[in-house]
């Protein structure tokens, strides 16, 4: 079982990850609303998250992750219906998405 400052610490970086992938989001041109819906709102939520992680048991958060992973299945599929989308976006978004897998499958 994982330490909750542990789980703190690596969700910094996947919160990290998550703001790159929003920033490609941002300067890339075309992408569809529905990738960029998704990109968004992941990264609301993560940035929601850390301020919650400050105070939250290790149930909650792992809650918030289990949530944050399932809005990453949604990015990427975005990602991949949408097809065309650039290189830095598309690798940004799988990324999150593999990272917040990876956390999720630690915390159960």
């Amino acid at each position: 079982m994982m330490q909750t400052n542990e789980i703190r610490q690596r969700f910094r970086q996947i919160e990290q990850t998550i703001q790159q992938a929003a920033a490609a989001c941002a300067h890339a041109q075309g992408v569809p609303m529905d990738v960029k819906d998704c990109v968004q709102q992941m990264d609301q939520r993560s940035h929601q998250v850390m301020q919650e992680m400050q105070t939250a048991d290790q149930t909650r958060i792992t809650q918030c992750i289990d949530e944050l992973e399932q809005m990453g299945d949604e990015a990427r599929d975005a990602c991949e219906r949408a097809g065309n989308v650039n290189e830095e976006l598309h690798d940004a978004v799988m990324q999150a998405h593999d990272e917040l897998s990876q956390l999720k499958r630690q915390l159960h």
